[in-house]
């Protein structure tokens, strides 16, 4: 069984953890002659130089929970972390003072930065970075190219009550420092058209016999990602079922803050809005089926009478149980939809 998951962000990286920990319980060590293999598309439009290091936000959570080395209470960054650097910098007047940098964290920013000085691509350092901890799973970013995501906003600063400034920043900074409470108007990739998926990913995408769709937002992690040129093309070929689960529960987002993405591309904040969004994959849009909260069973009842297979199960992934088993419902959802295609 070849599994490919799109995602981004903590909910993906839980997400992720999850369908590693279903596929051992459910085919131990090739048991019944099937094994099964996970390679994680992952998010890029999060990434950004910062103090002269390049940061790779989504693929260093995925990296370090599947390590087992991430920081559980505050879902980011290193466990066991200092700060020693950051406050150096802070009084040197270098970065954000508001983003802070872990000193273990800098050491994975600055064997990436060095490997990238030296002309390695981001895959290829993506590829060393996972060398140092047995994940059970292949990390491929979803491009080399740097599509760091710029939000525009209605502000601010400086702007009295009567103006209706607008302006331009990093996602970073919108999403850590202004906590995603500046209004976005649109999300814009950087360089975006000139964009490719990375090496191995379209093979990961038409070799599988099952692509799932994390429950990250689906505006600046997704979306980023089909936002590639050459993504959305690979789906679309793929004879595998692809099937998405639904970041938003009862109206909330499960992580993260969506809710202040999905009104940018005018998408209200529930479980059918986003998957009328990613839109069926028979009429030229993404999913083959839908995974939804137990809370939206309404929801999936709606989408499934339009032609739009879903089902609804326990989505919060509080544990490595749940995650794992939630990662089993939407492998069984795309199971019973094979054989309804069938």
């Amino acid at each position: 069984m070849r599994i490919t998951v799109l995602a981004g962000g903590v909910g993906g990286s839980r997400f992720v953890r999850g369908v590693r920990e279903e596929c051992a319980r459910r085919w131990p060590d090739g048991d019944g002659g099937t094994e099964a293999s996970v390679t994680v598309v992952v998010n890029t439009g999060d990434d950004i130089w910062l103090s002269g290091v390049r940061l790779m936000p989504d693929f260093d959570s995925l990296l370090y929970s599947l390590a087992g080395v991430n920081d559980t209470e505050r879902g980011w960054g290193r466990a066991g972390e200092t700060e020693r650097v950051s406050a150096e910098l802070r009084e040197w007047g270098v970065g954000w003072p508001w983003f802070t940098l872990g000193d273990l964290d800098l050491g994975t920013h600055l064997a990436r930065t060095a490997w990238l000085r030296e002309g390695l691509t981001v895959s290829q350092v993506a590829e060393r970075l996972q060398r140092r901890w047995p994940l059970g799973v292949r990390l491929l970013p979803a491009t080399d190219t740097e599509v760091d995501t710029q939000v525009r906003v209605a502000d601010a600063d400086g702007a009295g009550p009567e103006t209706s400034a607008e302006r331009e920043m990093h996602f970073q900074e919108w999403w850590t420092r202004y906590r995603a409470t500046l209004p976005a108007i649109a999300f814009r990739q950087q360089h975006i058209d000139e964009a490719r998926p990375a090496p191995g990913v379209v093979e990961a995408i038409s070799d599988a016999d099952l692509v799932l769709i994390a429950p990250s937002n689906p505006v600046v992690s997704i979306g980023t990602i089909l936002a590639v040129p050459g993504m959305r093309e690979a789906l679309a070929a793929t004879p595998a079922p692809i099937v998405g689960v639904s970041p938003i529960i009862g109206g909330k987002v499960v992580r993260g803050m969506a809710d202040a993405c999905l009104p940018a591309i005018g998408v209200e904040t529930s479980a059918e809005a986003v998957g009328r969004h990613y839109g069926f994959r028979r009429d030229g849009g993404l999913l083959d089926a839908w995974l939804v909260d137990e809370t939206d069973a309404a929801a999936a009842a709606s989408l499934t009478a339009e032609g739009l297979p879903a089902a609804s199960a326990p989505l919060w992934m509080h544990d490595l149980d749940r995650s794992a088993a939630l990662a089993g419902a939407a492998m069984d959802l795309a199971a019973a939809t094979r054989r309804t295609g069938d």
